[in-house]
């Protein structure tokens, strides 16, 4: 007899009285007399009535196999009712005649509530009623492909596949979905992120076919993402140019009392340099975000709060609440903010709860001050040097001396060794630069950022870069 089994046995049956007895009996063999008298004062009656009894020792282990068996079966009865959960769900996506019908979608929440149901959906690759799996989408249909991020893992690839589902807004053909890591209330956000499962629907029939692409969760071969995966790294490049630009459209807004009338006038020498240069994706993205993508009475496009991390995009359960369909709208809904953590020595750029990147750097323990701050200079090579202790960037916290900036002491890095600047490696401040605009927020605090790494294999890089560097300024920043 496993003692363990019998103890996860009287935790799901505590009124049982047998099976606390024969747990106190296995304990008493094993030695453990404290234990073995806690579990027989459980039993009572049973006890005294067994103990003075002469039952054989085979009735005893021919009970014990018995209340084991019991107890598998109960299991196994649990896990037909999860697959026939499944089943419900399945067939639910292949016969809504419209996603977009609000009844449909309510009557479908009643019959199952779609987060409670268990990863097993994942375990087929493809499910259409009595068709074969769908052929990948070419040609005309491949302008309907649409992609979002959401939390994997820990049961939330079926909550991202129920918000699809019960998504109102327009639907594409096609929706790949990426996954996003989750740490707490943390998602980490990466250039490269893996396809979860893309799902597929029929405009005609209103059909759905759900496509894992994770093998280790459905426990089969999935096709090759390839053809994705070039799309679903645009995709995300693109996100981030929209995240950049909005954030710079909203900063320039607030300091001219107007937004931008074309992006040329965030993309200029120092000092007006709001934005470090220019891409397809940034020209793309620009007419967007001077449509009020970000609310400047404070709340976000969701009707979240903006001016805080912990008032995020996503819902305590790790999804993103909007967003859904990044095809026809930026992903990003909250501004680009910095967080820089004294205690694990990492700074985040962050949009809401979710982390674009976090590189480690260094610091000067109580030298370096906390509270909130903005960039007000963006300089390139600060006091004519690449190489100098400022490194090829630097950007000014608030009219300080205290900056963000390279360093010619890379061994610094990840230690409190600096008089209260912030320092990055060369290739980390050069990104950085390129990602925040001028005017970003930056709070420096303890326990605001986890020791996690999400910086991406893949850089975020600008082009067409203007003439930032300040020739006629010294800085004497506490490097």
């Amino acid at each position: 007899m496993n003692p363990s089994y019998l103890k996860k046995y009287v935790e799901m049956h505590p009124g049982n009285k047998m099976a606390w007895y024969l747990l106190g009996k296995e304990y008493e063999r094993s030695g453990q007399v404290g234990k073995a008298n806690y579990c027989f004062n459980k039993a009572g009656h049973i006890y005294e009535a067994f103990e003075s009894s002469k039952v054989p020792a085979e009735v005893w282990k021919e009970y014990e196999a018995k209340l084991l068996e019991a107890s598998a079966q109960k299991e196994r009865r649990s896990r037909r009712k999860r697959k026939l959960l499944l089943a419900l769900m399945i067939l639910l996506l292949m016969f809504i005649p419209s996603i977009n019908d609000p009844s449909i979608a309510e009557n479908s929440m009643m019959a199952g509530d779609t987060s409670s149901i268990e990863e097993d959906y994942l375990t087929l690759p493809v499910q259409e009623a009595d068709n074969p799996p769908a052929a990948p989408v070419q040609g005309p249909r491949a302008a309907s492909l649409a992609f979002t991020a959401k939390a994997y893992g820990g049961g939330a690839g079926n909550k991202a596949l129920g918000e699809l589902i019960m998504d109102k807004g327009p639907q594409a053909q096609l929706t790949a979905v990426l996954g996003m890591r989750q740490h707490g209330k943390w998602l980490l956000w990466k250039r490269d992120m893996p396809v979860m499962f893309t799902v597929e629907r029929d405009p005609a029939s209103g059909r759905a076919a759900v496509q894992s692409y994770d093998a280790k969760s459905c426990e089969c071969k999935p096709p090759d993402e390839g053809p994705l995966r070039k799309k679903a790294n645009q995709w995300t490049k693109e996100q981030e140019a929209n995240a950049v630009v909005a954030s710079a459209v909203e900063h320039f807004r607030q300091k001219n009392g107007r937004k931008p009338a074309k992006l040329g006038e965030l993309v200029k020498p120092y000092p007006d340099n709001w934005i470090a240069g220019s891409s397809p994706e940034l020209e793309a993205a620009f007419e967007r975000a001077v449509q009020a993508n970000l609310d400047p009475s404070g709340t976000g496009a969701n009707g979240s709060s903006k001016g805080s991390s912990t008032k995020s995009a996503a819902g305590t359960d790790g999804e993103i609440r909007s967003n859904a369909h990044a095809g026809s709208k930026p992903f990003f809904n909250e501004p680009l903010e910095i967080l820089v953590d004294k205690t694990s020595h990492r700074l985040a750029l962050v949009s809401g709860n979710v982390i674009l990147r976090s590189y480690k750097v260094g610091l000067g323990a109580d030298r370096t001050p906390e509270g909130s701050y903005a960039i007000t200079e963006k300089i390139v090579n600060p006091n004519g040097r690449s190489n100098g202790e400022f490194g090829s960037r630097g950007m000014q916290l608030s009219d300080t001396n205290y900056a963000i900036h390279g360093t010619n002491e890379p061994d610094s890095i990840g230690k409190d060794e600096s008089l209260g600047c912030i320092r990055m490696s060369k290739e980390d401040v050069e990104e950085l630069f390129d990602l925040a605009p001028k005017g970003t927020k930056v709070t420096v605090g303890k326990g605001i950022v986890p020791d996690l790494s999400a910086d991406s294999e893949i850089r975020f890089v600008l082009q067409d870069r203007p003439d930032q560097t300040n020739p006629h300024r010294t800085y004497h920043w506490l490097f």
